[in-house]
């Protein structure tokens, strides 16, 4: 069974955008620098050629693989009832205390192919995402890291 990839709404329209930039506009200014490269002659020692190439190699891999992320996607439902309110899931904003340090901090509960832990955006397959999904307002997840097991109270919860 092939990966799924959990994605936002917001994040299947921006791959959607990428996706026709790079069929339409990126393809045809990479097949003019190879017929502008052929141009110049002899294919062999052509490093403008090879450079041509070597880009639109990597421009039909990112369109390989934003379309496979989008035949496999599952978009993350970020309604939810009154029960699933304080529950910690995909989609959601976090705020945790760590027990032993008093730190808080905010975090976002996202699939893999959003994180950005510099942005404080958490994959859900994340150890620390996994710690916390499921967990309501109040609970303490265990969050097993190489310098041991961290602590972590869930404050609040926004869809």
């Amino acid at each position: 069974m092939a990966k799924e990839y959990k994605l936002t709404r917001d994040r299947l329209k921006e791959l959607e955008a990428e996706l026709h930039y790079l069929k339409t506009t990126r393809e045809k200014e990479v097949a003019e620098q190879i017929k502008e490269a052929r141009s110049f002659g002899d294919l062999s020692e052509n490093s403008e050629y090879d450079e041509a190439k070597n880009e639109q190699a990597k421009l039909y891999g990112r369109i390989t693989e934003i379309e496979n992320i989008m035949s496999h996607a599952v978009v993350i439902d970020e309604t939810t009832d009154a029960e699933e309110e304080n529950r910690v899931g995909i989609g959601c904003t976090v705020k945790v205390r760590d027990v032993e340090l008093d730190e808080t901090d905010v975090f976002a509960i996202v699939g893999s192919q959003e994180a950005n832990p510099m942005e404080n955006r958490i994959s859900d397959d994340s150890p620390f995402g996994k710690a916390l999904l499921g967990k309501l307002i109040g609970e303490i997840a265990e969050v097993e890291a190489p310098a041991g097991t961290i602590r972590i109270e869930i404050l609040d919860v926004n869809r």
